[in-house]
């Protein structure tokens, strides 16, 4: 039987340092990902190094992240298998070309999301310009716009659930399902609702149970956006103390 993980990356298998629980030995922490300066800036502790040297020898790992392609260029793991990036809207081969299959069907929907995303954007922008601190910046990877994301100087969710709760939650593009947010820590994303992990993960586990006769499948990652793609595994791992483990309530 063949095994499988599909595994997010930031704050599953490694985090930045501010991140790292406190009495962690930074002489214990290895570096697992760089800046485009080339300083590290994500570890993984004792743990996580065990994980991934358990999880090299039993399984073949996709990992499902929010990165572009220059960010996972930058993580320093040697991934072998598919590559779900930018919360799914690319899907790389094993020899990291674009999969022409998938990136053609999100191509046929996506360009009638795009207006509806750059008008929200428009109103982010100028609230951004109104209120210092604020950071949205437009993805593009590949060529394609994808997606927004907003950051703040502060660092702080609880400043980003304001621009949510006064512009975003509201907007009729998310109250009518065209668009949604997802927010988590100092990132606060605005995605049309074809771009999603789960839709990805779907893709490539059609394509395993082909290829296989029998597989196992494992779902791994921190944030409740994770939890659909998650639920599409026979087996869900929720690192401790995270966004999607106090959302369901394992914490006292």
């Amino acid at each position: 039987m063949q095994s499988y993980i599909f595994l997010d990356l930031d704050d599953t298998l490694f985090q930045t340092l501010r991140k790292c629980a406190p009495g962690v030995n930074d002489h214990g922490l290895q570096v697992r990902a760089f800046l485009p300066d080339g300083s590290a800036n994500s570890f993984a502790t004792q743990k996580q190094q065990w994980l991934w040297h358990w999880l090299s020898k039993g399984f073949k790992i996709v990992p499902v992240t929010a990165r572009d392609v220059h960010a996972f260029e930058r993580v320093n793991l040697p991934f072998q298998e598919e590559v779900v990036l930018n919360h799914g809207a690319v899907i790389l081969d094993k020899q990291r070309k674009v999969d022409p299959v998938w990136q053609d069907n999100i191509m046929q929907t996506l360009p009638m999301y795009h207006q509806k995303l750059l008008e929200v954007w428009a109103d982010v922008e100028r609230y951004a310009a109104r209120n210092p601190g604020f950071k949205p910046r437009l993805v593009d990877d590949f060529g394609t716009l994808w997606y927004g994301v907003i950051k703040h100087s502060d660092g702080s969710e609880a400043t980003l659930k304001i621009v949510l709760d006064e512009l975003i939650r509201q907007h009729p593009y998310v109250l009518d399902g065209s668009l949604y947010w997802h927010l988590n820590g100092n990132n606060l994303a605005l995605l049309p609702k074809i771009i999603n992990k789960e839709s990805a993960v779907r893709y490539l586990l059609d394509r395993y149970r082909q290829q296989h006769p029998e597989i196992l499948t494992f779902g791994a990652g921190d944030s409740n956006t994770d939890a659909a793609f998650m639920a599409l595994c026979d087996y869900a791992l929720i690192p401790k103390n995270t966004q999607l483990f106090q959302s369901l309530a394992f914490a006292d």
